[in-house]
């Protein structure tokens, strides 16, 4: 059984760099029927999906993050991970990461992880 665990700091300052990672365990992601996912869920509101990368290095963005976003993955780690730029304090969230199966759904994802975006 896949399992996915995020880890990175709970704490940016704004106009800094987020950085995450998700360690993938249980399965490769190199799998070509999956685009690893990340997805946040700010205080109070629904799950927003950022963007995944799939087999072969491609990679989806949600429009309104795209121009702050990349995903980027380590196979020999069997890693991806997350980078948003200039973030403030409207990134705050918990982000998961998860193994998406196109259209917006996953199977499998972590616990999440809380990042806080505060000077």
């Amino acid at each position: 059984q896949v399992q996915l665990q995020e880890s990175g700091p709970g704490l940016v300052k704004p106009s800094q760099t987020l950085s995450l990672t998700c360690t993938v365990s249980g399965g490769s992601i190199t799998a070509n029927s999956y685009c690893w996912t990340w997805i946040r869920q700010p205080p109070g509101k629904g799950l927003e999906w950022i963007g995944c990368i799939r087999f072969g290095d491609s990679t989806y963005y949600s429009p309104s993050l795209k121009s702050r976003t990349s995903i980027s993955r380590d196979t020999s780690e069997n890693q991806f991970t997350l980078q948003l730029s200039s973030v403030t304090p409207e990134d705050t969230a918990v982000y998961f990461c998860a193994r998406g199966l196109g259209g917006g759904a996953f199977d499998s994802s972590g616990q999440g992880t809380q990042v806080t975006v505060s000077s």
